[in-house]
């Protein structure tokens, strides 16, 4: 099932960075600039889950969400450049079902999404669990095992692993592993994923000089190998 997602920002750098991601992750995207743009959508579509910015044009997304709930269960997350409490508190308060600052990571966001969409639709929305090969990855417990033995990841290079494995074939640029998987994607620079993918190669391939799993595409990234 793909669930209709209704992303709104007056940002479009923002929606160019989130919408591609979310659909590569089986969602149905609109998107809106506008408040208003936003609740005329939001009739018309009648989304699963609305991933709505703070600070609008026209009308806040204070005003938005609370429109929003006039309208039946519908997910909101609230997204943000403010970081303090009283504003978190405050966008819970008039409805929203979960709060994000800016930066955020792609993946946090499509977790965050998941989550709220178990919450308001039930079990159909289930976390990965990823089985190629030898190699099997759970989302839900953030755990990676080989042939029935468990693999210790730290969490950054989990999230990188969950990343690149859930689409096998595609190719990653490092700048999207960056932002995929690296929530301090400021602080890093691009050759960050190398020594991440690195360390992961040695605890998951027999031989890392020559993996089965993460494949290099010079001059351009990684892909997670595909069975032909």
């Amino acid at each position: 099932m793909s669930y209709k997602l209704l992303l709104v920002d007056d940002e479009e750098k923002v929606l160019e960075f989130v919408e591609p991601f979310l659909r590569e992750e089986g969602f149905t995207i609109v998107t809106a600039r506008t408040g208003k743009e936003a609740i005329h959508k939001a009739r018309e579509m009648q989304p699963s889950l609305v991933v709505l910015d703070w600070m609008l044009p026209e009308m806040s997304g204070l005003e938005v969400c609370r429109e929003l709930r006039k309208m039946g269960p519908m997910g909101i997350i609230m997204v943000t450049a403010r970081t303090e409490e009283t504003d978190k508190i405050i966008g819970l308060e008039v409805g929203a079902d979960d709060y994000m600052t800016k930066p955020f990571s792609l993946r946090e966001l499509a977790a965050r999404i998941r989550s709220v969409l178990r919450r308001i639709g039930g079990p159909e929305i289930p976390m990965q669990t990823l089985d190629y090969m030898d190699l099997m990855i759970s989302e839900a417990q953030c755990r990676v095992w080989k042939r029935g033995k468990e693999i210790s990841l730290t969490p950054t290079e989990f999230k990188l692993l969950l990343t690149i494995a859930a689409k096998p074939g595609i190719v990653y640029s490092r700048l999207q592993l960056l932002q995929a998987a690296l929530e301090d994607d400021i602080l890093n620079d691009e050759r960050t994923v190398d020594a991440h993918i690195s360390r992961i190669r040695k605890k998951i391939e027999d031989d890392p000089s020559h993996p089965v799993y993460i494949h290099t595409v010079y001059g351009f990234g990684y892909r997670f190998g595909d069975r032909s």
